[in-house]
């Protein structure tokens, strides 16, 4: 893949000769800086890819195609910005218009919107566009206070900057840098490292690398074609398809699906183990099944793990049996490497869309607890440490007594 840089800016922008510039200089990322705010629209691909510290292989992947707008009349995020697929460009996934986000559900032909009325964040949680994302990092690496080390290290064709914060939370960039409160659900040390790779022929950032204890993501940036879009031509319900149901966030979609699945027989499905092993779940024999549906990259769901492998083994083989899906990464190495990191040796399977629209899985995790007809008597969904594992035992305590 060729990497090329279009920057066709029609504003006036320092440019340095080549010879004798200081590339290793705060003076040069604000050179960058300048150049990255004269960035009124952007479109461009971008390949992503996200893993848990240690793995050698991503769990999460996605290649598509972007167009982020300058909005100053949003004040959290300060950009608009519409996710679409990297085929026809005209299939979205995410849009963004400064007020709220609407996230696309192509299996349930349905769209959910966020107006951000129920959070309780002083941010928005959503993933910025690339280059409001980059902006933020390197004005915050030139006027922060916080206790940094920021490098910048000249390369062949790049300009190499990696800042390290060193404080008691972890930082994120949510159109400004916000100090992240403590989570009972990442682990490590609060360190947060952001990479970036700049471009010296445009020099403009076209990769991040951001990496926290808990995990690590990369974004790299193709073809980008600056401000020959039009802020006024970009309206969300220009990216909804007619056919497909809008529900606010909030309402539960699934509820509905999940309440005809209650007491109703559990569907079958046969699945790749992560020691690349086919497992059906006619393979269980025991009186009790419980199935979990988590995510490798899901704070609860990694909470859950020592009540699950307490729980384990707490009953006989042919009393219970325990059963975890993997729901969104694709990669069996990494599902081996979160076993092994997280020494747990229960069955871990990784899933297939039909079996998560079976479930009707929308989120992690969910419980699903099963008697020896294999029918569905309890489905709980998300994970409080001490509530769930205490609804979870009570379950199958009163399905073993029958």
């Amino acid at each position: 893949m060729i990497r090329k840089q279009i920057f066709s800016i029609g504003l006036v922008i320092i440019l340095l000769a080549s010879c004798g510039r200081d590339y290793t200089s705060k003076e040069y990322l604000n050179t960058v800086l300048g150049n990255l705010r004269q960035i009124e629209t952007a479109s461009y691909y971008e390949f992503g890819e996200a893993w848990s510290p240690g793995d050698t292989a991503a769990s999460f992947v996605f290649w598509r195609f972007c167009r982020e707008y300058r909005n100053p009349s949003d004040t959290t995020i300060g950009s608009s910005f519409v996710v679409l697929d990297s085929l026809t460009r005209s299939k979205a996934s995410f849009c963004y218009d400064g007020q709220m986000l609407a996230t696309f559900y192509d299996e349930h032909k349905g769209i959910i919107i966020d107006s951000f009325r129920l959070s309780p964040l002083p941010f928005r949680p959503l993933s910025a566009p690339f280059y409001n994302y980059v902006t933020s990092i390197i004005n915050y690496a030139l006027t922060t206070g916080d206790s940094i080390s920021l490098d910048l290290k000249e390369q062949d064709k790049d300009v190499f900057a990696r800042l390290t914060i060193h404080e008691d939370e972890q930082v994120e960039f949510f159109g400004k840098a916000f100090h992240m409160p403590p989570s009972p659900y990442t682990y490590g040390d609060n360190t947060s490292i952001y990479e970036l790779w700049i471009d010296k022929g445009t020099d403009l950032p076209y990769k991040v690398r951001r990496e926290m204890s808990h995990d690590i993501s990369v974004s790299t940036s193709f073809d980008p074609e600056f401000n020959k879009l039009d802020i006024n031509d970009f309206r969300a319900v220009d990216f909804y398809p007619p056919d497909y149901e809008i529900r606010q966030y909030g309402y539960k979609t699934t509820d509905e699906k999940k309440s005809e699945l209650l007491n109703g027989k559990a569907p079958e499905w046969v699945l790749q183990s992560a020691g690349n092993q086919t497992v059906s779940l006619a393979d269980f024999t025991s009186r009790v099944v419980l199935i979990q549906f988590t995510s490798v990259t899901c704070g609860p769901c990694r909470a859950s793990i020592p009540f699950l492998k307490e729980i384990n083994k707490e009953y006989g083989k042919d009393d219970f049996a325990l059963v975890a899906i993997e729901c969104t990464s694709k990669n069996l190495n990494a599902l081996r490497n979160y076993m092994s990191r997280n020494q747990f040796d229960y069955t871990f399977l990784q899933a297939e869309k039909e079996v998560l629209k079976n479930y009707s899985i929308g989120s992690y995790p969910v419980f699903f607890i099963l008697d020896q007809e294999r029918i569905i008597r309890e489905i709980i969904k998300g994970y409080a440490e001490g509530a769930t594992d205490e609804r979870i035992r009570f379950t199958v305590n009163k399905l073993l007594e029958k």
